[in-house]
């Protein structure tokens, strides 16, 4: 049984290295679909026939996409998705079966590399990248999903970590990311059972941070990243970086604290103050500047004196008031 199911994950012997190259020589297919709106760049698996599932092929060009998202300073926000109405049923099972183990795919050890099986699911981009989940986000798909800094989620779409129930262990980061997202108990639940989560249980303990509608997770997270993408972006880097490396890489709460000033200060002096965002929070108007043809009220510094001369017309207007005589209220007789 045991080696049964490790032919069966891990690769038939016997199977020829032609049929590698056939399965994996596919750089002219485009199985990672890109796309540019604006300052917004779009990541699309193109595997939908597989329900988006990533072979070796696709960890490539996946790797390849997020790096030229990282490297182009013009791309603010990406937004990861999968075509066919499926975010990802992670790694492609299939494929390892019918693949020789002594010619198959070679995983990199993350101290030799940040390129995991699925792909970029070890990299941390400097820039927000956002998930638009639909369908099953399972396995290493739910890998990817929480690689991701936020992850817009469609109601009827199902999370959990399927491969719990073929003896396929998390290689991509799942073990890692899921207690840091939504804490050890329930991250242990998900691990050890292997059970599907909805939608709208994954919004409840935070692993989706938005819950949209069937069919509009990847406009609506669009949307959110135009939204992000308008922000002083040095200021939102500076703060997503310390807020990883709080929860990753602090030695220490104090050591939180140092890197999260280190880090700010710098963004201070070279962002905050400059005269156009200073402009936004107070515009002309507010600061006795006024625009061409506009009238805006002003007064006259009281001085002592005035404020004197004040007082004493209130008194004698007091005065003349209580002079009035005043009316009697006759009371009102009952019966």
């Amino acid at each position: 049984m045991a080696a049964a199911l490790v032919r069966s994950v891990f690769g038939r012997v016997g199977t020829s290295r032609a049929v590698l190259c056939r399965r994996v020589s596919t750089n002219d297919q485009k199985l990672v679909e890109t796309e540019k709106h604006g300052q917004v760049f779009l990541i699309g698996i193109n595997r939908p026939e597989v329900r988006n599932c990533v072979d070796p092929e696709t960890s490539r060009q996946l790797i390849a996409a997020f790096r030229q998202f990282d490297r182009e300073e013009d791309l603010l926000v990406a937004v990861l998705h999968g075509h066919g109405g499926v975010f990802c049923a992670g790694y492609d099972l299939k494929f390892l079966s019918e693949v020789d183990a002594s010619v198959g795919p070679t995983f990199k050890e993350p101290v030799e590399s940040d390129e995991a099986p699925m792909g970029p699911s070890r990299m941390l981009c400097t820039k927000p990248v956002i998930a638009a989940v639909a369908g099953y986000a399972v396995a290493g798909g739910l890998e990817l999903a929480c690689m991701c800094d936020l992850r817009v989620v469609e109601e009827s779409a199902v999370m959990g970590v399927f491969c719990r129930r073929f003896g396929v262990p998390l290689l991509d980061g799942g073990t890692v990311r899921l207690p840091r997202l939504i804490g050890l108990s329930r991250a242990l639940d998900l691990i050890l059972t292997g059970r599907q989560v909805s939608a709208k249980e994954a919004f409840q303990f935070g692993l989706a941070n938005r819950l949209v509608a069937t069919g509009t997770a990847l406009g609506q997270s669009v949307q959110l990243a135009k939204e992000i993408a308008k922000h002083p972006q040095m200021c939102m880097k500076a703060d997503r970086r310390s807020a990883y490396y709080s929860a990753y890489d602090a030695k220490s709460t104090v050591d939180a604290f140092q890197f999260e000033f280190e880090n700010g200060i710098k963004v201070i002096e070279e962002e905050s103050v400059k005269d156009d965002i200073f402009t936004q929070i107070h515009p002309p108007n507010m600061q006795g500047n006024t625009a061409a043809g506009s009238r805006v009220p002003t007064t006259t510094p009281t001085s002592p004196s005035n404020m004197q001369d004040d007082k004493c017309r209130e008194s004698q207007s007091m005065e003349r008031e209580n002079e009035k005589p005043k009316s009697r209220k006759i009371p009102r007789l009952l019966g």
